[in-house]
C-alpha cells in the first residue's frame, strides 16, 4: 500500500487506535458496573466463564499476577457467591475454581448492559454508511489480533 501525503503513519495509527480504544473499554466499564467487581475480579470471572475451571495457581499465571493476589481475588468471589471451589480430581491437595449459576447471570447481566450502550450508540451516532465503515474496521481489527 502507499502512503499519500497527509496519512498517518503505522506507529500514529497505533497511537491513535491505542487511544480510542482505551476510551472505549473504559466506556464499556461505566455501562456496566459489573455488580460492584473490580477490573480484576471482572477479568477472573470471565476468564473462568470462557476457560472453565482452573485452579488458583492456573489463574495467577494466566492473569500473570502473584498466587497470593488471586487467592484474594478468587476469596472476594467466593464470597459473593459468584465462583465455588471443588476438589481438584487430578491432585487431592488443590482445588479447581468454576463459576457458579450467580455468576453466569452477573457476566451475562454486564455483557448485556454493554452490548446495550455499544448498539444504541451506533445507532444513534452513525449513519449506515459509517455503520458498514465501522464494519469493516471489525474485521480489520480481528486480522490484526490473529497475528
Amino acid at each position: 500500500m502507499t502512503e499519500k501525503p497527509g496519512d498517518p503513519t503505522p506507529e500514529q495509527l497505533a497511537a491513535d487506535l491505542t487511544a480510542v480504544l482505551g476510551r472505549v473499554v473504559r466506556r464499556l466499564r461505566t455501562a456496566s458496573p459489573g455488580a460492584g467487581l473490580s477490573a480484576s475480579q471482572r477479568t477472573v470471572l470471565a476468564l473462568l466463564d470462557r476457560e472453565g475451571p482452573a485452579t488458583t495457581a492456573a489463574l495467577a499465571r494466566t492473569e500473570l499476577v502473584r498466587p497470593q493476589s488471586m487467592r484474594m481475588t478468587v476469596g472476594a468471589l467466593e464470597s459473593m457467591e459468584l465462583v465455588e471451589r471443588a476438589p481438584d480430581p487430578n491432585d487431592g491437595r488443590q482445588s479447581v475454581v468454576s463459576v457458579t449459576d450467580k455468576g453466569r447471570r452477573t457476566l451475562a447481566d454486564a455483557r448485556a448492559a454493554k452490548h446495550g450502550w455499544l448498539s444504541g450508540a451506533i445507532t444513534d451516532g452513525l449513519d449506515a454508511g459509517e455503520q458498514r465503515q465501522l464494519a469493516d474496521a471489525v474485521v480489520l481489527l480481528e486480522r490484526l489480533v490473529k497475528r
